[in-house]
């Protein structure tokens, strides 16, 4: 039985199959860098105590803003209005992590 060549190197027309992964993982590395841009500008609010605090941030956990409702702060009780800060906070790192596991779980979470 005589050898054909295949294989990547070879006269199989594994030349062909070598340069289709490379514009196949080229393609994927551009939709990647396309998702991650996304994710920079998409917002989303973690809210705590029913919205008496609100945060904005980036899908990327990048805080853009806070918002404190007027009727959280108890000048007695500042410990509340910390554990709402914090409860807030971890309310849009959670929604940040599903919106970033959607766009990004195409690519097998690459680049989180």
């Amino acid at each position: 039985m005589a050898y054909r060549g295949g294989g990547f190197g070879g006269f199989g027309g594994g030349g062909n199959q070598m340069q289709n992964l490379m514009k196949q993982a080229q393609k994927m590395q551009e939709e990647m860098q396309r998702a991650q841009a996304e994710l920079e500008e998409l917002e989303v609010e973690g809210t705590a105590g029913g919205g008496l605090v609100k945060v904005t941030m980036t899908a990327k956990k990048v805080v853009n803003s806070v918002a404190i409702d007027p009727n959280a702060v108890d000048m007695d009780d500042l410990t509340m209005l910390e554990d709402l800060i914090v409860a807030a906070l971890n309310d849009g790192y959670g929604k940040a992590d599903k919106v970033c596991n959607e766009k990004m779980g195409a690519f097998g979470g690459l680049g989180l």
